[in-house]
């Protein structure tokens, strides 16, 4: 590909590849299917699936493969009728009708596909051993420019399902989910501990919910997982779920569980504000998730939401929904992580914030996850992983939250004290000893005499130097 002029960087790369790889899992899918079900039909036509135009390593190649690809298979594909109930079908319009084709060289597409067709995605082994490197290759879009945004560190993602502890047939629902971490660690977390039969696998397929806004990213998803067996990813909306009017999520809307890391530092297109109450409107993009959040979820039902530290702080608007968040939800547990956790593409303090909705908030615990020793930051070449949160894990208490106790990491505040601060939720670790940098008085007069000697020193240089020039 990267011979190929008409790709140009890692995203594009990344996006030219999902769509093959799309259809070459569907193709996959539909022979094993064609065989356990009778009367089976596979929502691709018959001319453009994998097996048709790529399978033969001596097949279609050139200027013929180009031309057939992009006058034949995208237009089609763009354009596929379906009656609504029909699931896969939907799937595969809504991957291709953003999507592209960038190689210019049918040659050079030939050799890809024929990579491609080396693998078999209906052996388990290779497909999970397919899936970690789909899973590096998400992880590489980090540094694939504003690609970035759409990934949200493993590490992350699984400690927050985890400690939410989903279980079949509870709703949940990612609605900026962007390449599906939260999904697929959620759908691994049940199989592990709670899928025993094909009932349950049925029960915990069918509450999964999700939006995605943005094209590359939800073919990336639908893709994700499919890798990750689930037969009918239609569940994955190409829309943005800012766009419906938050009076218009009703009691059918609600859901039992929330996991997600909404976009921030950006803001909405305009009028996406409107859709919201007056006291909640804003163009700030993490602002008006938070709100729908809470109104999406369930009595009982319970959340874990990535936010930046301006949300924690900021006034305004920020205060207004803080104190809603406060009144209708039990905020119980903030972690707050490092600036470098979301590194390159972002350098900010981000929190992750658990609550349940049905109770007021009266503590908020909050726990300080630091870099390990020996390590400045966390960076591309040495990220956040699972066992950097153990201690947080441990610190937790169980599902119940039982016998916290606050440590060097760990402290509680109370309601009364984050009403006092007009709902500013910025609590610095109380056990931190801050710094003592001496008397700023002091300090300065010890800079200007270090000046002083310094010209004086200069001064000296300048003469020894005059002298050895007139020598």
């Amino acid at each position: 590909m990267r011979q190929d002029v008409g790709v140009d960087g890692d995203a594009q790369r990344i996006s030219q590849l999902c769509w093959m790889f799309f259809l070459k899992i569907i193709d996959d899918q539909d022979q094993e299917l064609e065989m356990l079900q009778e009367g089976y039909r596979s929502p691709v036509p018959a001319p453009f699936q994998w097996r048709a135009w790529a399978a033969d390593p001596e097949g279609i190649t050139g200027e013929a493969l180009l031309d057939f690809i992009n006058e034949e298979l995208f237009p089609s594909l763009k354009e596929l009728p379906g009656a609504a109930q029909d699931g896969r079908r939907r799937v595969v319009r809504s991957v291709f009708e953003d999507a592209y084709n960038y190689m210019k060289s049918g040659q050079l597409m030939r050799q890809v596909v024929n990579k491609l067709n080396a693998i078999d995605f209906n052996n388990l082994k290779e497909r999970q051993h397919f899936g970690d490197l789909y899973e590096q290759i998400l992880n590489d879009l980090q540094s694939a420019g504003n690609a970035g945004e759409y990934y949200t560190p493993r590490a992350v993602t699984t400690f927050m399902a985890e400690r939410i502890d989903p279980k079949p047939g509870e709703i949940l629902l990612d609605p900026a989910c962007g390449t599906g971490g939260f999904l697929t660690c959620a759908i691994r977390y049940m199989r592990e501990r709670y899928v025993k039969t094909p009932d349950d696998e049925l029960r915990m397929q069918r509450a999964l919910r999700a939006t995605e806004k943005k094209q590359l990213p939800h073919m990336l998803c639908v893709t994700n997982l499919l890798l990750h067996g689930i037969d009918d990813p239609s569940f994955v909306h190409h829309d943005n779920t800012l766009a419906r009017p938050y009076i218009s999520y009703g009691a059918g809307d609600r859901v039992d569980i929330i996991l997600t890391n909404p976009p921030f530092g950006g803001r909405e297109e305009d009028g996406i504000e409107s859709n919201f109450p007056k006291h909640f409107q804003t163009r700030e993009t993490a602002d008006l998730f938070l709100a729908l959040i809470v109104r999406l979820l369930k009595s009982s039902g319970r959340a874990a939401v990535v936010l930046p530290d301006g949300s924690l702080f900021g006034e305004g608007i920020k205060t207004r929904l803080k104190e809603h968040l406060l009144e209708e939800c039990n905020l119980h547990t903030i972690v707050r992580l490092p600036n470098s956790v979301f590194k390159p593409y972002a350098s900010i303090g981000t929190n992750l914030l658990f609550f349940e909705k049905g109770e007021p908030t009266r503590t908020v615990w909050f726990y300080e996850h630091r870099v390990p020793e020996g390590q400045k930051a966390y960076s591309m070449t040495r990220p956040i992983k699972v066992e950097h949160l153990q201690g947080c894990v441990d610190w937790w208490g169980g599902p119940e939250r039982q016998d916290r106790q606050e440590t060097e990491q760990a402290w509680k505040v109370g309601i009364d004290e984050i009403k006092a601060r007009n709902y500013n939720l910025d609590f610095k670790n109380p056990h931190t000893v801050a710094n003592d940098h001496g008397d700023p008085e002091e300090l300065l007069a010890q800079l200007e005499a270090a000046e002083a000697k310094t010209a004086a020193l200069r001064d000296q240089l300048k003469a020894i130097l005059a002298e050895a020039l007139l020598r």
